[in-house]
């Protein structure tokens, strides 16, 4: 099985409170055959994770409401949902954004504007380890 294969089927949600960035995501996944599923920020995210169940989980940082640090801090706090990986997006490629990610709990770490290589690596990357964990 390559690579590509592994993510059809994939479920992957995009929390951003940017139109641009949710709609580019999902314009680079859904050739991929992964299903995208889009939230404008936290709020709507903890409601869409519980019925869609994703399998990894792109948070912005900066977002009115419920930020990607208390969304991420959430979501890891919860036993249902706390394996799904959770990448953290900022427009900030700074250590202190990093550092307070990996503080709430987050898998890893996405700069913006990202590219759809950028994307889909790191979805290789925690699926492939997953497979392997699991296999």
């Amino acid at each position: 099985m390559n690579n590509d294969e592994v993510l059809k089927g994939m479920r992957v949600m995009i929390v951003d409170d940017s139109n641009t960035v949710r709609k580019s995501a999902e314009l680079f996944l859904r050739p991929f055959g992964c299903e995208v599923v889009l939230a404008e920020d936290g709020f709507e995210a903890m409601s869409k994770i519980v019925e869609n169940r994703p399998d990894i989980i792109f948070v912005d940082i900066t977002m009115p409401r419920l930020d990607g640090y208390q969304s991420c801090m959430l979501i890891k706090k919860n036993p249902l949902y706390q394996s799904i990986p959770v990448i953290m997006l900022s427009s900030k490629d700074g250590l202190f954004d990093k550092a307070r990610g990996r503080m709430v709990g987050s898998d890893d770490y996405l700069a913006k504007p990202f590219t759809a290589e950028g994307l889909l690596s790191i979805i290789r990357n925690r699926v492939l380890s997953k497979v392997e964990v699991q296999g």
